[in-house]
C-alpha cells in the first residue's frame, strides 16, 4: 500500500452533494480536504453525453420546484450562470395518450380517468402515511388500475415524478415550499456545468477543468475504517488516505451494495435507515431519426403510449423544445422495465421501441439511426438513479442517514 496521507476531512464522492459538502467546508476555513471520486469525472448522476450532435442529459435533467415561497438554490445557480432552461409543460400530457391502434383517447375519457387516478393517489398517500402505513380499519380501498389507459395514467402519476399533482392535498416540501413549476435543462454545456462553477469557488481550475490536487478521480473507495482518533480510507488500487473525519456522499444504492465496507460495522439504526430508503431506477432512452414524424407545437412536447403492460415504453418526449431540429425522441422507463432493458442488447431495445412508435404513428415511419441507453442500475458507482423518500409517519429515518 502507498504511504497514508493525512487530511482534516475526506469526502467520498464528487456528485453534487460531495462537491457541495466540500465547498461548505472550504468556506468555513477547512481547506485541508480530499475528495475521492470513483469515476473519471465529477457530477455523479448529473451526466451529459453527446448524442446525435447535441448534449443530452442521461441523469438529472430538470430543476424541480420553482416559483414558490422559498427560492430553489439550484434555480438560483442556473440563473446566476446563465444555464439555458425552458418550462416543462405537463398540463396537456393526459390528452396525448395513444392506444395500440394509434388513436388518441378522447379528451373527456382521458380527463375523467386522470381525475379518478389523482383522487386515488391522494387517498392512498394519506392512508399509507396514517400510523406509518398500517391499516387500522378507517382507510378506504380503491381498485388498482387495470386497463391500458389506467395503467398509463398510473405510470404518469407515480413513476414520472408527477404524484404531487396537488401540492396542498399532498404536501411534499419540494412543491409546497419551492413551487410547482419544473424547468428542463437545455444547455450544451450540460447540467454539470453548475458543479464546475461551484468548484471554481474553492478549487484550482483552468479553462473549465479542475486541476486541484485535492480532487482524486478514479479512486474507488472499498473500505472505511474508524481507528484511533480518525478514519482510514482504502481504495481499490491500494491507496490509503487518513483524516480526522469522512463524509460519505455516495448514493443509497451504493450504500445498500457491497462496494464499500465499513469497519467496524455501522450501527443497527444506521443500517435500518439505509435499507428502508429506496433507490429508484429511471432510464431515459434517446433515439435519433433522419427526420421528424411526430406532432410538435404547444401542448405536444410529451405523449403517452397505453399498453396492457404497465410502464412499457409509456412516457415519450420530443426534444424540439430542448434542441430544435435535432430529430430526437426520448422515452422513459423505470424500475423493473429499466432493469430488463439494461440487461438486454441495445438492438433489442431499439426493436421494441420502434414497434411501439409504429403502433402510434403507423408502419411507414423511418427507422431510428441511433440509440443511447443509459445503465444506471448496472453502474456499480451509482446502483440506481434517484433516492425515493419513503412514506413514513416521521422524519427519523432521514435524520438517521445524516447522523455520524
Amino acid at each position: 500500500m502507498d504511504s497514508p496521507s493525512r487530511s482534516s476531512v475526506i469526502v467520498v464522492g464528487a456528485g453534487i452533494s460531495g462537491i457541495s459538502a466540500a465547498k461548505v467546508l472550504a468556506e468555513n476555513g477547512i481547506k485541508d480536504l480530499v475528495i475521492l471520486e470513483a469515476s473519471d469525472r465529477i457530477g455523479g448522476r448529473i451526466r451529459k453525453e453527446n448524442f446525435g450532435g447535441v448534449s443530452v442529459e442521461l441523469g438529472a435533467g430538470w430543476i424541480v420546484g420553482v416559483g414558490g415561497k422559498e427560492s430553489n438554490p439550484v434555480w438560483e445557480l442556473a440563473n446566476e450562470f446563465g444555464l439555458r432552461t425552458y418550462f416543462a409543460d405537463y398540463s396537456n400530457v393526459r390528452y396525448n395518450i395513444y392506444d395500440r391502434s394509434g388513436k388518441i383517447f378522447p379528451r373527456g375519457i382521458a380527463a375523467d380517468s386522470y381525475k379518478k387516478a389523482v383522487e386515488s393517489a391522494i387517498q392512498k398517500f394519506w392512508n399509507e402515511e396514517d400510523v406509518g402505513g398500517s391499516d387500522n380499519g378507517s382507510t378506504s380501498k380503491t381498485d388498482p388500475p387495470s386497463t391500458p389507459l389506467e395503467l398509463a395514467i398510473d405510470f404518469i402519476l407515480h413513476d414520472f415524478e408527477m404524484a404531487v399533482v396537488d401540492a396542498e392535498a399532498v404536501p411534499l416540501c419540494t412543491f409546497r415550499d419551492l413551487g410547482k413549476s419544473e424547468f428542463s435543462v437545455a444547455d450544451e454545456r450540460g447540467f454539470d456545468y453548475l458543479l464546475y462553477k461551484m468548484a471554481e469557488d474553492f478549487m484550482f481550475t483552468s479553462e473549465g477543468k479542475i486541476l486541484d490536487s485535492r480532487l482524486k478521480l478514479n479512486q474507488v473507495v472499498r473500505e472505511i475504517l474508524h481507528w484511533g482518533s480518525g478514519v482510514r480510507v482504502i481504495t481499490e488500487d491500494g491507496c490509503v488516505y487518513e483524516a480526522n473525519y469522512v463524509i460519505v456522499s455516495v448514493s443509497i444504492g451504493v450504500l445498500q451494495s457491497d462496494l464499500v465496507a465499513f469497519k467496524p460495522l455501522l450501527p443497527g439504526w444506521k443500517l435500518e435507515a439505509i435499507q428502508k430508503c429506496e433507490i429508484m431506477v429511471y432510464t431515459k432512452i434517446f433515439l435519433k431519426f433522419p427526420y421528424r414524424f411526430w406532432p410538435t407545437g404547444p401542448g405536444k412536447e410529451f405523449f403517452i403510449y397505453a399498453h396492457d403492460r404497465r410502464g412499457y415504453y409509456t412516457f415519450w418526449q420530443q426534444m424540439e423544445n430542448t434542441y430544435p431540429g435535432s430529430n430526437i425522441l426520448s422515452v422513459t422507463l423505470t424500475n423493473g422495465e429499466s432493469n430488463r432493458v439494461e440487461a438486454q442488447a441495445d438492438e433489442d431495445t431499439l426493436r421494441e421501441a420502434m414497434e411501439v412508435l409504429r403502433d402510434m404513428f403507423g408502419p411507414n415511419i423511418p427507422d431510428a439511426i441511433d440509440i443511447l441507453v443509459p445503465r444506471w442500475w448496472n453502474n456499480r458507482f451509482q446502483r440506481g438513479s434517484y433516492s425515493n423518500h419513503p412514506i413514513i409517519p416521521n422524519t427519523q429515518l432521514v435524520h438517521d442517514l445524516r447522523l455520524q
